[in-house]
C-alpha cells in the first residue's frame, strides 16, 4: 500500500512538471520577436514615423532582411531613407531656421496633397520635380483609367476629370485621420535647379500653352524688378530671381494666386515639419526612389512608375552656372536666404560656387 502511494505521488509529480514545462514553452513561442523588439525600440525612437503603425518593424542595419517580410508587411527602409527623415527632424528642431522650415498646415498646403483612399496614400505635389508622372500613378490607382499609357495628357492636370481628390476636400476630422494613418510622400530636387526648370517651363517654352504666365505674371515681375527700364525683352531669369529673393515678394504672390506653386519652397507646399511623411524621394535618385516608394506603399504589383529617360534626373551644375551667370551676387544671396530651409531640410549642398 505504501508503495502504491509513492507511485501515485510520483505520477502526479511527473504530470505537474510536464504542465509547467508546457506553459514555459507556450510563453516562449508567443513572443518570438522578444529580442528583436528590444533592438527595434531604440531604432523606432530614433526615427519615428507617424504614417506607420507601431506594429511595423524597423531593424538595425545588420538585422535587416533582404526581401519581403512575412505576412505581407512592407520592406524595411534602407538607411538612406531613414537618414532623410532623420535630417528633416533635426533641421525642424533648429530654432534659428524656424521661419524657413515651419509653416501652418493651411488650405494652401492641403490643396497640394492628393488622396488615394483605396490604397491609403497621400502625395504632396511639388511642381517641376516629375509630379506629372506621380499623378498618373495615382489616377490609375484610383480607377479613373486602367493604365498610365491610356491617360490623355490634357486630363492629368484637369482636376475635374482626373479623379484625384485633394485633401482639402475632406472634413477636418477626415483630414486628420488620413494624415495620421496614410502612407505619405513627396519628391524634391536641388532647389535652384527646380527654379530654373520652372522658369523654362512657364516663361520660355510653356508647352501646355498657359498664356497667363507670359501675358500676366511676367509683366508684373518686369514692372517691379527690372533694373533697366529701357530693356524691352521679355522676362529674364535675373528678373525672376530678383522677384523670388525679395523679402516683400508676397504682395505679388497674392496677385498671382495658385500659379506660384511652381516656384514657392517645399516648406510652403508640403509642411514637412508639421506633417510626418513616410518617405521623401529625391529627383536625382528617382531610378531607385520610385520603385522603392511603390513597394513601401504596397502598390508595386499594381502599377509601375513610367520609364525615366536616361540622364534626365542628373544634377546639371553647368546649366545652373549658366543661368545664374548674369545674376548679381547680392540677388543670389537673397534667393538662397529664402530657400535655405529647402537646402538644409533635404540635404542639398549650399551652392557656394554661386554665392562667393
Amino acid at each position: 500500500m505504501h508503495h502504491q502511494w509513492l507511485l501515485l505521488a510520483a505520477c502526479f509529480w511527473v504530470i505537474f512538471m510536464f504542465m509547467v514545462a508546457s506553459k514555459f514553452i507556450t510563453l516562449t513561442f508567443k513572443d518570438p520577436d522578444a529580442y528583436s523588439a528590444r533592438q527595434e525600440f531604440l531604432f523606432l525612437t530614433a526615427m519615428p514615423d507617424a504614417g506607420r503603425s507601431l506594429g511595423e518593424k524597423r531593424f538595425p542595419e545588420e538585422l535587416k532582411p533582404t526581401g519581403k517580410m512575412a505576412s505581407g508587411s512592407r520592406l524595411v527602409q534602407p538607411l538612406v531613407y531613414v537618414q532623410r527623415l532623420e535630417l528633416i527632424r533635426n533641421v525642424c528642431g533648429e530654432e534659428a531656421l524656424r521661419n524657413l522650415s515651419h509653416t501652418a498646415v493651411s488650405r494652401f498646403v492641403l490643396d497640394r496633397i492628393f488622396v488615394c483612399d483605396k490604397h491609403k496614400i497621400l502625395f504632396c505635389q511639388t511642381p517641376k520635380v516629375g509630379n506629372t508622372q506621380w499623378k498618373k500613378v495615382l489616377i490609375v490607382l484610383n480607377g479613373a483609367f486602367p493604365s498610365i499609357e491610356e491617360i490623355p495628357e490634357n486630363v492629368v492636370h484637369d482636376h475635374e476629370k482626373n479623379g484625384l481628390p485633394r485633401l482639402s476636400s475632406f472634413s477636418d476630422a477626415e483630414i486628420q485621420k488620413r494624415l495620421k494613418t496614410y502612407f505619405k510622400f513627396f519628391i524634391v530636387r536641388d532647389p535652384f535647379e527646380r527654379l530654373i526648370s520652372a522658369f523654362k517651363d512657364k516663361f520660355v517654352h510653356n508647352p501646355r500653352f498657359e498664356p497667363w504666365y507670359r501675358h500676366e505674371i511676367a509683366p508684373g515681375i518686369i514692372r517691379k524688378y527690372r533694373r533697366n527700364r529701357t530693356e524691352t525683352r521679355g522676362i529674364q531669369f535675373e528678373d525672376f530671381v530678383r522677384y523670388l529673393g525679395d523679402p516683400n515678394h508676397r504682395w505679388l504672390d497674392l496677385q498671382f494666386g495658385d500659379h506660384i506653386i511652381h516656384w514657392v519652397t517645399y516648406v510652403e507646399l508640403c509642411a514637412p515639419c508639421e506633417i510626418k511623411y513616410s518617405v521623401i524621394g529625391h529627383h536625382e535618385t528617382l531610378e531607385d526612389d520610385a520603385p522603392y516608394i511603390l513597394r513601401e506603399a504596397g502598390i508595386d504589383h499594381l502599377v509601375s512608375y513610367p520609364t525615366i529617360p536616361p540622364g534626365i534626373t542628373v544634377y546639371n551644375r553647368t546649366k545652373v552656372e549658366r543661368y545664374f551667370l548674369g545674376v548679381s551676387k547680392r540677388d543670389i544671396r537673397r534667393l538662397y536666404a529664402r530657400f535655405e530651409g529647402d537646402f538644409r531640410l533635404f540635404g542639398y549642398q549650399k551652392p557656394d560656387f554661386l554665392l562667393n
